[in-house]
């Protein structure tokens, strides 16, 4: 994600660890106490001051004080690592991806009791259930899903209308705008083909699950030579080779392209939504009407959140869920307070952090979330700046997020493929004319297989 990139745990390393401490220094602590720590991966000064806020109106409340201690998203692998072997693990942990809260299942460092009993407290109704899902294995709720930032289509309506389109949310609609708008001045879409940059993964992994394609099957094989992906590489290899803007296109020049003016379509996360509206100094619109109104590109910008292929069974999107997990060790019932407290009275605020990113996992703030102010040079809230279609579908994207690998329980073998990124270098391969997208699927299969055989090790 150009906003949050997904944590990785090493697994040999922290299966050492694990095998060193035993049961992780003592086992539980006392159900209550007086004192818990919390990680936050939300580790940015101006983040950690709204956070200590929170924290300590909490402490007011509850006489439970909170060690609040950031971690940097590239260094939770290794500090996670080393408190497990020291036995030193937090109470709680927050703003955990997906992949990284699975990687702490199968090494047995999750609570999964109280996820649910929070979640049951605050009303199971009230949350989005794919969210649910998402963090739910074998019946068990892992973690109690926080908020989500999606992938989107993002389209001109100006030129889409001129051109009697309709909106880009199906394989079809899209490649027939793409072809039609394209031209010698504005191309068709700005589309990542970078193989190096994990974007172009999660890019591709939003225009595959749409077609059905998965990166492994019900019983954990790897999937991605299948009809539906080989069809997947096929869409959207033909969009950068014939329609999107020449060269290794990335999260950067994607944006810079449509920010100019010179792109009809552009496929990024929804952190782009509060600089597409000029709230960011070092990333404003550069079209030639955005020079003149800040927010006009905005205002001129169609979203699409899920898409659906030929082959898919229903809409989808790639998205992000961010979650609360307590760990084995913790002192559950005061965990489950801060949490509970974390998504209620603290709930709002936390959205507020950088609302284009944390789309409410409880739906019933959905109407606050609208109205928290977005942007980092300038405020404003979204309310203010999309229609409230618009918000809507943004507000309900998480309901129609899918993920590769994660409800088949693969996330290890998912944080593993997405430092190692061998779908963004079969991609190229096809862009650059040295593969056929059957020969660019087998690839990565074969690819992703070797990396799977390797985590068993």
């Amino acid at each position: 994600m150009p906003g949050k990139a997904t944590a990785v745990l090493s697994a040999a390393a922290l299966v050492a660890a694990m095998t060193a401490c035993g049961d992780g220094g003592g086992g539980s602590r006392p159900a209550a106490a007086t004192e818990i720590t919390v990680w936050t991966e939300e580790n940015l000064p101006d983040r950690m001051d709204v956070q200590t806020k929170i924290v300590n109106e909490f402490t007011q409340k509850t006489k439970i004080k909170v060690k609040l201690v950031p971690v940097a998203e590239d260094q939770f692998s290794q500090t996670l690592t080393a408190a497990a072997a020291a036995g030193d693990l937090p109470d709680v942990i927050g703003a955990l991806p997906l992949a990284a809260v699975r990687e702490m299942e199968a090494n047995d460092l999750l609570d999964t009791d109280t996820p649910g009993k929070v979640v049951d407290q605050l009303g199971r109704a009230t949350f989005s259930k794919r969210a649910l899902d998402l963090n739910t294995a074998d019946g068990k709720l892992l973690a109690v899903p926080s908020d989500g930032w999606a992938q989107l289509i993002l389209y001109r309506k100006d030129l889409f209308e001129k051109a009697g389109l309709e909106p880009p949310d199906t394989y079809e609609r899209l490649q027939a705008a793409a072809a039609k708008l394209h031209g010698p001045d504005v191309a068709g879409i700005t589309l990542a083909v970078a193989p190096k940059d994990s974007f172009t993964a999660q890019s591709f992994e939003h225009v595959a699950l749409a077609n059905g394609c998965e990166l492994v099957d019900g019983s954990g094989n790897v999937a991605l030579a299948s009809p539906n992906c080989v069809r997947a590489f096929t869409f959207y290899s033909t969009l950068a080779k014939q329609y999107s803007v020449k060269g290794k296109q990335d999260v950067d020049s994607t944006r810079a392209t449509y920010f100019s003016g010179k792109a009809a379509m552009m496929i990024w996360s929804s952190f782009i939504l509060d600089e597409m509206a000029g709230l960011r100094n070092d990333a404003l619109p550069s079209c030639a009407a955005c020079r003149t109104d800040k927010e006009w590109l905005a205002a001129n910008t169609g979203v699409v959140t899920a898409l659906k292929g030929p082959d898919g069974t229903a809409p989808a999107q790639y998205g992000e869920i961010v979650s609360w997990a307590v760990t084995r060790d913790a002192a559950k019932d005061s965990a489950a307070k801060f949490v509970a407290y974390m998504m209620n009275e603290g709930y709002e605020r936390w959205m507020g952090m950088a609302p284009e990113g944390k789309f409410p996992t409880r739906p019933e703030f959905a109407d606050a979330w609208a109205k928290l102010p977005a942007g980092v040079d300038t405020k404003k809230p979204l309310a203010e700046l999309y229609p409230a279609a618009t918000l809507e579908a943004l507000r309900k994207s998480p309901d129609t997020f899918g993920r590769w690998g994660i409800p088949q329980g693969q996330g290890k073998l998912v944080g593993v493929t997405m430092g190692e990124l061998p779908v963004p270098k079969a991609l190229s391969g096809i862009v650059e004319g040295s593969l056929t997208p059957e020969a660019a699927a087998a690839q990565a299969k074969t690819d992703v297989e070797s990396i799977k055989r390797g985590i068993r090790q």
